[in-house]
């Protein structure tokens, strides 16, 4: 290689995108923000829409920016966003309508309908993917029930990542990560599953080819690199599911931890060789995502700090503008264990007010309702910290064997009250960091693919020398969090919460 290879990440989460530059010299790898812009969903009557053209626009000029500021010699572009979300392509591959944004309310009641079609059971045996009612394979059927027309006019189905890679470079691939979040891929051959998407009644037919992680996928289209004021630099397919990506930047040391992606959703797990499915990772909902260097991600989805970000914007509707630093600040000052609420209650899916939602859960489950915006953000965390030990205890089961400590990466990293908390509700050490896990993880995966390096073991040496790493330890007391864990186990039982 070159004395430094650079490598181009696009990093599309729920919230925020943001075009990085990296900069990796064979030993250590620098990051630089070159872009970073929303990520905006569109609701139009009854319908809420990613709008796929604007982000496209906003990664053709993240990287002409990356261009002017970095020069033009990139080895790599790379392209991670959120599970499960697709756009379907007709003739002349043509875009068949904006898509859908999972929190949609189209997926309301299709795991009922689901599941008349092919059982529960066997559904999980044959994909070992957690049931949320957005996952690709149910809204696909939400559209087949709506008697969507899009259906009968798709040639071709592109999770997100895909989608963009295609106007990138002209190539229709799908990547394994992303692809498997779309409960439509057996995990043990590593393919799609067309026998069961067709038992759905759905097209097998629109489903692309897979691809691992680090595959070169194509070139930048020419038109588009001449606008950037670059070559045709080579497009790889990183861990398009930005948790797999994230994951590769995890700086673990041993096989003995557990990881928190931590963002609008916390996804905790371990990293496995082969799927771990079986009744008791069905009857937890647990998943086993596809993840790099062909790992499996066995975890679970949590709804993380969706929760926070419900309450700032709530706030803001009543023309109340709090910084996420004054919310940690506020929850920081508010009493501990005032209030607890299941994460993953469907409440706090799209709720119109995130606020009233937990007051309305506290109320309903018989506790004290939030007093004021510090006492909810401090609900929101202190019940993510304890969901956190209540799948902490179910890893290890499933595991056979302790975990020693956990690794929290992406942006949750940065919230010094969470860390803590997760630390003294698990009782167990918190390496957090590093923040741009998924933007590294991306980098690290081209890298690979152009052969600097050369293991997945070596990119998390390369993170432990690029990055600084936090460290909580759990607090000494144990007797007010085994409290607290009596009563959120309580209550989940109380609105029969069976995961």
């Amino acid at each position: 290689m070159t004395a430094e290879a650079k490598f181009l990440a696009f990093d599309l989460g729920a919230e925020s995108g943001r075009a990085v530059a990296g900069h990796f010299n064979g030993d250590t790898l620098r990051l630089d923000d070159a872009h970073r812009f929303p990520t905006r969903s569109v609701r139009t009557i009854d319908t809420l829409s990613w709008d796929v053209l604007g982000l496209f626009h906003e990664l053709k000029q993240g990287l002409g920016m990356a261009v002017a500021t970095h020069g033009p010699d990139f080895e790599g572009i790379g392209i991670d966003t959120w599970g499960v979300d697709f756009g379907l392509l007709g003739r002349g591959d043509t875009l068949l309508g904006n898509p859908r944004h999972y929190r949609d309310h189209h997926t309301e009641g299709i795991l009922d309908t689901a599941f008349e079609i092919v059982g529960r059971d066997e559904l999980f045996d044959r994909t070992g993917i957690q049931f949320m009612r957005f996952n690709t394979l149910f809204q696909l059927l939400a559209l087949k029930r709506a008697n969507s027309p899009l259906l009968e006019q798709a040639e071709t189905l592109l999770m997100m990542p895909d989608l963009l890679n295609f106007w990138f470079t002209g190539v229709k691939t799908t990547e394994f990560s992303i692809a498997s979040t779309s409960q439509m891929v057996d995990p043990r051959t590593r393919s799609w599953d067309a026998d069961l998407v067709e038992r759905f009644g759905l097209p097998s037919n629109l489903l692309t080819d897979l691809v691992p992680t680090a595959t070169k996928i194509g070139m930048l289209r020419s038109e588009i690199a001449s606008a950037a004021g670059c070559r045709s630099i080579p497009i790889f397919a990183p861990g398009e599911h930005d948790t797999a990506s994230a994951v590769v930047a995890v700086p673990a040391q041993s096989k003995n931890y557990a990881y928190i992606s931590s963002g609008t959703w916390s996804l905790m797990g371990v990293e496995t060789l082969k799927p771990h499915i079986s009744e008791e990772t069905r009857a937890y909902n647990f998943t086993n995502e596809g993840g790099a260097c062909g790992t499996i991600r066995l975890l679970k989805n949590i709804m993380g700090l969706w929760l926070v970000q419900g309450c700032r914007s709530a706030e803001a509707r009543r023309g109340k503008d709090y910084s996420y630093g004054d919310l940690a600040k506020l929850a920081e000052e508010a009493a501990p264990f005032a209030s607890l609420i299941e994460p993953d209650a469907t409440d706090f899916l799209a709720p119109e007010d995130m606020r009233t939602s937990i007051s309305a859960f506290c109320e309903r489950t018989g506790q004290a309702v939030p007093a004021d915006i510090g006492a909810a953000v401090r609900c929101c965390l202190e019940s993510l910290a304890l969901k956190y030990r209540w799948t902490l205890e179910r890893l290890e089961a499933f595991r056979g064997a302790r975990i020693e400590v956990i690794h929290i990466v992406g942006g949750g990293a940065q919230n010094r009250l969470l860390c803590q908390l997760a630390a003294d509700a698990t009782n167990r050490p918190v390496t957090a960091g590093p923040v741009e896990a998924t933007a590294a993880g991306n980098l690290l995966m081209q890298a690979l693919g152009c052969g600097y390096i050369g293991s997945l073991d070596q990119a998390r040496d390369i993170v432990r020398r690029s990055f600084p790493l936090d460290t909580y330890s759990p607090c000494a007391s144990r007797d007010r969090w085994e409290s607290a864990y009596a009563t959120f186990e309580g209550l989940r039982t109380m609105i029969g919460k069976t995961d």
